[in-house]
């Protein structure tokens, strides 16, 4: 079984980016399995999910309160990352966001 957190810096202001909304959800069942909102440090460390199946999953972060908040007109209200989990490990999935562009990795 495995696990996934996530992480959100905010390249344009250069710091973490707290308050998001980040909704896990398993593809195949099309069901929500996990979410949880990033802390101070941007960070999502428990989706409340337990351990996790292989197969194709979806984070989607809200962001476009953040940008409201911050002052930042996002150019994506909502940023979905779709990947596989493939074996037993931890999963850490981090996202760059900007204004008009975000990016995002396998992290460890």
């Amino acid at each position: 079984m495995s696990t996934i957190s996530t992480h959100v810096l905010d390249t344009a202001l250069g710091h973490p980016a707290p308050g998001i909304p980040v909704h896990l959800h398993q593809l195949t069942s099309a069901a929500l399995v996990g979410s949880g909102t990033t802390d101070a440090d941007g960070r999502v460390t428990d989706f409340a999910c337990g351990q996790l199946e292989p197969g194709n999953y979806q984070l989607r972060f809200d962001v476009a309160e953040y940008g409201a908040a911050t002052g930042q007109e996002l150019f994506f209200p909502e940023i979905s990352v779709t990947f596989t989990i493939t074996d037993e490990r931890h999963y850490h999935v981090p996202l760059l966001l900007s204004p008009f562009a975000f990016s995002t990795y396998r992290g460890s």
